[in-house]
């Protein structure tokens, strides 16, 4: 258990675009930032990030949240571990006890399956340099390939003991999970002795794959001793997909952002050659056939990937392979082959880092030209072969989503193909139809994928920003649902700010905030929240009250003290100029008034974010669900006030926030008087005349009531509008 202190000093150092940055490329867009989304597959970037709200979401899937909400989505985390990984990531130090062996049995497959493979790999790094069969064998054979101490250090090699049991011996002694280990692929059970088991990488050197926040979800072992199977990986998991894993990305995402390009090749050692040739934005697909989720996840840091392969055979037709793919994900490709005879390891210790990054910007190939030259290079007189290598860069050139990038590659390949544009734009635009709905097939049935995986494999206490149901089981359970999730979620946004003033029996005066006008508008009535979420979550926002006015104090003081270093700076920037007496003092006025602004904007943001900040991530499921839906959803305006309205006029939901918070609470009411009176007139049919009598006079009295809440609602500016 994390103490509340401690789990405040993480929410408060995590920042969402530092947090975020580790796995998306963020470019900025105003005050905020956009990138391509990390929970579904894009091309177009449809994920915000929000610094001031502290606060990430995708308009196109409807994930996202607080740093801490993030985390449990992305890495398939508890909140409890969620707030161990920003923790560690921001140096905050956390005291907890040692996991006992019940305490470990108990964590979910996920979490048991990252830590069987950390330990396995920290292990096996151990391994590498403490023991002597690791030193004069897998040390030496890294030594031997060039392999640096900074690049094995890097990538966290490793070795693990030719025994057989070295593993299993240690997992015994240190009280770790077998079957978790075997099902990561560490150990392997033995078929003729059911529960013995045997080290699976066992005198090989170890390549550990990480995903691009570092966590180990896979092992590759590379044979030493000449046996039959050169490598052998770890099976796919929960926790391991081959297909969306890239070796590197871990090491090479800030270098792909900075240089604002990929360098992709095959495997572990290519990789780890080109990062000591200097090359450090440089991952590999570790052999497999690259897939639509290994693009992605490049897409998210860069649109530039360079293909790397070696120069025979083999490795042509393996750059021309994914091709499609890539020009489907927008992306910008090249393709580099290296002399006969070398891969990228080998190139890369026979050659100098400035060559061989000099050999790389001379010889790099757009793909598509690269394609067409290939492809045309052996067909001599053949008609038929000519045809099919034209076809195949057309079926290319029909997955590039931009037309006018389609109209400049057509121009390109006309030249190189000896075919008139007007024949290869034709046929392209032909196959294009198709393309698109091949695409649009594909991720509807990913979608379906998914779903039907989420039904098999749910994943308690893991935030996925569902919102509740609203089916008939739900309206019928919470037939007030759509109007307490209305005021609630207004609270959110406005809880804490000053609403109104009141006057209280001894002549005072007090301001309250939104969410205290609420709380004094239902309990007169003797209504409360009947959806729990939403009771829990509005006794949150009820909480805050001695916190906001504690931290506003605080703030306060550090806002005075940046208030005059603006207007200092701002004073010597005038004084500087050559200006008269008149034009000083305009300046000056110009000066105070725009520091004045912006001190205001800032005092404002402070209490208009501060329950969203708060309570976005806390360790309650339904509070956290909720607030972070309220971030997520924007409020409708009803047709009678768009209607009424131009657009230029219209006042953002903030500035007609003392309009809809009574308007919300009148319509809860009205909805509840409304099922009032459904329910005494169910109960005349059964009553005998004096009872029915006394029914219907409370049935006057409760339409009275719903006349008068009418009179005071007016005309609705706003709808509930029920998503």
């Amino acid at each position: 258990m994390i103490d509340k202190a401690t789990v405040q000093k993480i929410t408060d150092a995590a920042d969402i675009v530092e947090v975020v940055s580790d796995y998306v490329h963020l470019i900025r867009r105003g005050r905020n930032f956009v990138g391509l989304c990390p929970f579904h597959n894009e091309k177009t970037p449809s994920f915000s990030v929000n610094s001031v709200r502290n606060f990430c979401y995708c308009f196109s899937c409807k994930k996202g949240g607080s740093p801490v909400n993030f985390i449990m989505e992305k890495e398939g985390l508890s909140y409890h571990d969620a707030l161990l990984h920003l923790a560690a990531k921001y140096n905050i130090k956390v005291e907890e006890k040692e996991l006992s062996d019940d305490e470990r049995r108990q964590l979910n497959e996920r979490e048991s399956l990252m830590v069987a493979n950390e330990w396995a790999a920290s292990h096996m790094e151990k391994d590498l340099r403490d023991t002597e069969e690791g030193r004069s064998i897998g040390l030496q054979y890294l030594y031997q390939r060039g392999v640096t101490d900074e690049a094995i250090k890097k990538f966290r090699l490793g070795y693990n003991l030719d025994g057989g049991h070295a593993l299993v011996d240690a997992a015994k002694l240190e009280a770790m999970d077998i079957q978790s280990l075997t099902q990561v692929g560490v150990l392997g059970e033995s078929q003729k002795m059911p529960g013995s088991y045997y080290d699976r990488f066992r005198g090989r050197v170890i390549f550990p794959v990480l995903n691009a926040s570092g966590k180990v979800v896979a092992l590759g072992g590379r044979d030493l001793k000449g046996g039959m199977a050169k490598y052998i990986n770890s099976p796919e998991s929960a926790i391991y997909k081959k297909s969306n894993e890239l070796y590197g990305i871990f090491q090479a995402k800030s270098e792909i952002a900075k240089q604002d390009c990929c360098y992709l090749v095959e495997g572990y050692m290519d990789v780890i050659g080109m990062w000591q040739a200097g090359m450090e934005n440089v991952v590999a697909s570790s052999g497999t056939a690259l897939t639509d989720g290994q693009i992605a996840m490049i897409h998210r840091f860069t649109d530039n990937i360079t293909l790397i392969y070696d120069g025979d055979a083999a490795g042509i037709k393996a750059s021309l392979r994914g091709i499609d793919m890539l020009l489907a994900h927008k992306m910008n490709v090249k393709v580099l082959l290296l002399p006969d005879g070398h891969d990228p390891d080998s190139f890369a210790r026979e050659n100098t880092p400035e060559n061989f990054q000099r050999y790389v910007k001379e010889h790099a190939t757009d793909i598509i030209r690269f394609k067409a030259q290939v492809l045309l290079k052996d067909v001599g007189d053949d008609p038929q072969r000519r045809t099919n290598a034209i076809e195949s860069v057309v079926q290319s050139l029909a997955h590039i989503p931009d037309k006018v990038k389609r109209i400049v590659y057509i121009q390109e390949c006309s030249r190189i193909l000896g075919v008139g544009e007007e024949v290869i734009e034709g046929a392209v635009e032909k196959l294009r139809s198709n393309v698109v709905e091949q695409q649009r097939r594909q991720r509807q049935n990913s979608q379906i994928d998914s779903m039907d995986q989420a039904a098999r494999n749910p994943q308690p206490d893991v935030s996925h920003q569902m919102r509740p149901s609203k089916s008939r089981e739900m309206l019928e359970d919470y037939p007030f649902y759509p109007f307490e999730r209305t005021v609630v979620y207004q609270c959110v946004r406005y809880g804490i700010l000053d609403f109104c003033e009141v006057e209280f029996d001894d002549g005072t005066t007090d301001m309250i905030n939104v969410a205290e006008y609420v709380a004094d508008e239902i309990q007169t009535d003797e209504i409360w929240f009947t959806f729990p979420a939403f009771a829990k979550t509005f006794n949150q926002i009820l909480d805050l009250r001695d916190d906001f006015a504690n931290e506003r104090v605080t703030f306060n003081v550090s806002l005075e003290k940046e208030k005059k270093k603006m207007l200092k700076a701002g004073y010597d920037e005038i004084a500087a100029k050559d200006m008269s007496m008149e034009e000083i003092r305009r300046a000056e006025r110009l000066l105070e008034d725009s520091v004045g602004e912006e001190i205001s904007k800032r005092r404002f943001e402070f209490a208009r974010y501060f329950v969203e900040q708060k309570l976005s991530s806390h360790h309650d499921d339904d509070v956290r669900r909720t607030v972070t839906e309220a971030m997520n959803e924007e409020q409708p305006l009803s047709n009678i006030y768009l209607r009424n309205n131009p657009v230029s006029e219209r006042k953002m939901e903030i500035d007609r926030m003392r309009v809809l918070v009574p308007r919300s609470v009148l319509e809860w009411k009205n909805e509840l008087l409304n099922q009032r009176i459904k329910s005494k007139m169910k109960q005349l049919q059964s009553l005998d005349p004096v009872s029915q009598h006394e029914i219907l006079l409370e049935i006057q009295a409760l339409m009275e009531k719903r006349g008068q809440l009418g009179k005071v609602m007016g005309d609705r500016t706003i709808g509930t509008k029920f998503k």
